[in-house]
Formats: C-alpha cells, sequence, structure tokens
C-alpha cells in the first residue's frame, strides 16, 4: 500500500513518521514544494529571525531519519493536480499512483493588494524560511518598519524588531490588538508589554496604501498620516490552502473538510493540519497550530491504517514576545466572561468562561496557570470562577 503525502510541513512529517511508527510496511512518498526538508515555522518569526538559531536546528528530524525510515522526499516538487479517479497526483510531470492520499498542504498568508502597493519591494510575509531569509537583512538598529496587523505573528516579529534596536509600528485595524483571538485583558497586557518596549501601537488605524515607486517608503493611513519606513512586514492572517483539493471535487468548508477521522468527501483521500476543518462539538473547525498539526496528523496515519479513532482536538497555542511566555489552553469562542488570576511581578493569567464552563485559559509567564487550566479544560471539569480568583494551589483543583 502506497500512501502519498502532499505537503512537507510539521502535519506531513508527523503522519509520515507515524505511519512508520505504527508498523506501516508500504511506500511512504511525501512530496513538498519547498527546497528544505521538514521544519518548525513557529521559531521563524523569533529565534530564528533573531539569529539564535541556526537553520538545521529548525528541521524536525535529522536528513537521514527519512531516508533510514523508508520514506521517499521529494522536496521542491509542488503538486500540480489531483486525479481522485485514477488514483494518481501529478507531481514534475509524472503522474504518482497512490492507495491512500493525504493532503497536508497548509496556508499561505494573506498578503496587501497590488493596487494599494503589496507588490513593492520590501513588504514582506512571515510564513516560510525564504519569507525569513529574504527579510534578515532589513533588520538593522534605527530603521523603520510597519507592521500591517496587531495578531500573533504580527507581534513576534515586532518584538524581534524592537529587541534589535529598530523603529516599530503596529497598525491594526480594529479596536484593539488580537482581537479576534483573545480578551480584551490579554490585548491590554501585550500592549502595554510592546509599548514599554519603545513599539508604537495605532489601533482602530486603517491602512489605505503603500507608498513608494518600486520599493515602499511609507504608509498612508485612512484619516490622512503618512507614516514613513524602511520596509513592511504584513500579518493579516492566513488562508488554507485547498486549491488543489477544490479542483479534485473535494468538499470545501472552512479548508478541506474532514469528518471525524480526517477523511476527506473521497475515501482514498484524507487531510491534516491547517489546510483541514473538522466536526466540533456539532459544529465544524480549522485549527491553525503545531499542536493541532502533529495530533491531527498522527490520528490520521493511525486511521489510514484501520484504528477507526474520532480524532479528540486538545487545543494548544503558544506564543514568544520578549520575555513574555504566553500560553493558552482550549478555544475561547462564545465566552462571556473573564477570570483574572495575577501573580507576582509579570505573572497573571485570564480564565475564559460561557455560563458556568471554563472554555479557555490565557498564562502569561504562569505554566502552572497554564497546565492546570489545560488539564482541567481536558477533563471537563470547570471550578466555579471564584474559585479560580481565590485558590491559594491550583493544583488542588485536580483532585476529585
Amino acid at each position: 500500500m502506497r500512501v502519498v503525502i502532499v505537503g512537507a510541513g510539521q502535519a506531513g512529517a508527523a503522519l509520515a513518521a507515524k505511519l512508520r511508527a505504527l508498523g506501516h510496511a508500504g511506500e511512504i512518498v511525501m512530496l513538498g514544494d519547498e527546497p528544505a526538508p521538514p521544519y518548525q515555522r513557529p521559531p521563524l518569526s523569533k529565534a530564528y529571525l533573531l539569529g539564535e538559531m541556526e537553520e538545521d536546528r529548525l528541521w524536525l528530524r535529522a536528513p537521514e531519519f527519512w531516508a533510514e525510515n523508508g520514506v521517499e522526499l521529494r522536496l521542491g516538487q509542488g503538486v500540480t493536480a489531483i486525479d481522485p479517479t485514477a488514483k494518481t497526483v501529478t507531481v514534475g510531470g509524472e503522474a504518482l499512483a497512490y492507495d491512500h492520499l493525504a493532503l497536508t498542504t497548509g496556508s499561505t498568508p494573506r498578503r496587501l493588494p497590488a493596487a494599494i502597493g503589496g507588490s513593492l519591494e520590501g513588504v514582506y510575509t512571515v510564513r516560510t524560511l525564504a519569507d525569513v531569509d529574504a527579510m534578515r537583512a532589513e533588520f538593522c538598529p534605527g530603521r523603520r518598519v510597519i507592521i500591517v496587523g496587531g495578531g500573533y505573528i504580527g507581534l513576534e516579529a515586532a518584538a524581534v524588531a524592537a529587541k534589535l534596536g529598530l523603529d516599530v509600528t503596529v497598525l491594526e485595524m480594529a479596536p484593539r490588538i488580537l482581537q479576534r483571538v483573545a480578551s480584551p485583558e490579554t490585548s491590554d497586557y501585550v500592549r502595554a508589554l510592546h509599548r514599554a518596549h519603545g513599539v508604537k501601537v495605532l489601533e482602530s488605524t486603517g491602512l489605505d496604501r503603500l507608498v513608494g515607486d518600486d520599493r515602499v517608503e511609507g504608509a498612508a493611513l485612512k484619516d490622512g498620516r503618512v507614516l514613513p519606513a524602511d520596509f513592511v512586514i504584513v500579518g493579516v492572517g492566513i488562508t488554507p490552502n485547498t486549491h488543489l483539493a477544490d479542483e479534485a471535487g473535494l468538499e470545501i468548508d472552512n479548508g478541506i473538510a474532514t469528518d471525524e477521522l480526517g477523511r476527506t468527501s473521497d475515501p482514498a483521500i484524507w487531510s491534516a493540519g491547517d489546510c483541514a476543518s473538522f466536526p466540533w462539538r456539532g459544529g465544524r473547525i480549522r485549527l491553525e497550530s503545531v499542536g493541532n498539526a502533529i495530533d491531527q496528523a498522527e490520528a490520521v496515519a493511525a486511521n489510514i491504517l484501520g484504528a477507526a479513532e474520532a480524532y479528540q482536538a486538545k487545543p494548544w497555542f503558544w506564543s514568544d514576545q520578549y520575555d513574555l511566555k504566553l500560553q493558552i489552553a482550549g478555544l475561547n469562542i462564545g465566552y462571556d466572561r473573564i477570570v483574572t488570576r495575577r501573580g507576582e511581578g509579570d505573572v497573571a493569567s485570564f480564565w475564559y468562561y460561557r455560563g458556568p464552563d471554563l472554555l479557555a485559559v490565557d498564562a502569561m509567564n504562569d505554566s502552572r496557570a497554564y497546565m492546570v487550566g489545560k488539564r482541567l479544560i481536558e477533563m471537563g471539569k470547570s471550578p466555579a470562577p471564584e474559585v479560580i480568583e481565590t485558590a491559594a494551589d491550583l493544583k488542588s483543583l485536580l483532585k476529585g
């Protein structure tokens, strides 16, 4: 049985390794459109951009791992088509047959339209190794960078730029940074942190266009101001890579739609990671995180081999900015109350409730709150909000 994996990122690598770990003896072919072997993406906007991590430390496995485990790794080869009837993928002009196909195609950063300057030289996104390699030379002390978008990727890039001595401005169209993903309390904490490091955070600030002839020279705002810039980083979200699946006639619903096993609308095709949506509590979600990419891919590997076990997502995320380690457990969708717990110094945690139910926790430099919150959510336990506020020892909430 030949399993072909399209996409050599975190999910694809996890799926291939799990297939072998579970005893699959057939062929495994993993196709990646980037020239680099499977690597971690989160450090790109943190340690790698700072120059604190070399490229080979990004790699998920030593290069020899793939050959030693019988995984045929084809790099720099993008798939151009899928034929579900013939059960082939087209790569480099070759029709490659599969028995099972796994789509771990990831996502692509949204870019600003060319009509408003998105294609000017000096405008970057943060997604791939090549993206970060292209922009690293720009990070020189005293240079002016504008970050478009106040989400986690943009804020992580802003933190790196500030640490390296650049003049940093963050533009956020919404009333507050992190508005789509976090509570006002978390936004306030992170905003104060960036301003303490000299970053100018401009909220409720719309971008009209980037200005410059061939290279970006500044940003014209909706309110008429023009801010000078030596370069610009765009962090306005990502789009799941669904075009291959769509052209092959697979069901698309906020990503490549899968059932609880990770199977798409074609029984021989599976999907996992950023590109895949799956059933969740009566609805459908898509998670953009390393944890989900690994866990979902490993579940799909088991199901390709006949396990028939539903994927049970246990969402967790993290972000590193300056000395802040922000750890997030759960999903805060539909919260109606925030419970704040503060420790010494810059330690804090924000607990999301919907009615009596604990949904999620944002832990700021508080690994204990994160660990306890994650365990409580996975156990389906919801301590009363006042207990969270007053408990002397959070670990005691796990008992009983």
